[in-house]
């Protein structure tokens, strides 16, 4: 068990460090227009954000280095391939859920 003073100190730590990064970006910079070119690239953050927090699932189902999971790699493909082929998320998502829930029952 982590001391309870550790535990306190740790939490306050990292809520300071994420009102900072908050802060950098919309305190500092406020009311300012920002370059074309940085909008351009903050469009792309939501995109990026669902396949890096999915992909780690997908390849190391555990954190202790497990093996790969057949039915999670099938929908991971499955979901990239509708979503790049038909441009349509809901449809990708879709794909994706029914090859995962079909491979966990097939493969058990």
């Amino acid at each position: 068990m982590i001391d309870k003073t550790d535990l306190w100190i740790i939490i306050i730590g990292l809520g300071i460090g994420s009102f900072g990064l908050r802060f950098v970006f919309l305190g500092l910079v406020g009311e300012r227009p920002m370059p074309e070119w940085v909008l351009r690239h903050l469009r792309y953050t939501a995109v990026a954000v669902l396949p890096a927090i999915v992909t780690p699932l997908a390849i190391w189902p555990n954190a202790t280095g497990g093996q790969p999971d057949p039915a999670r790699l099938a929908a991971a493909i499955v979901t990239l391939a509708v979503g790049y082929f038909t441009k349509n998320v809901l449809l990708a998502i879709g794909s994706g859920a029914a090859t995962l829930v079909g491979g966990l029952f097939l493969l058990g």
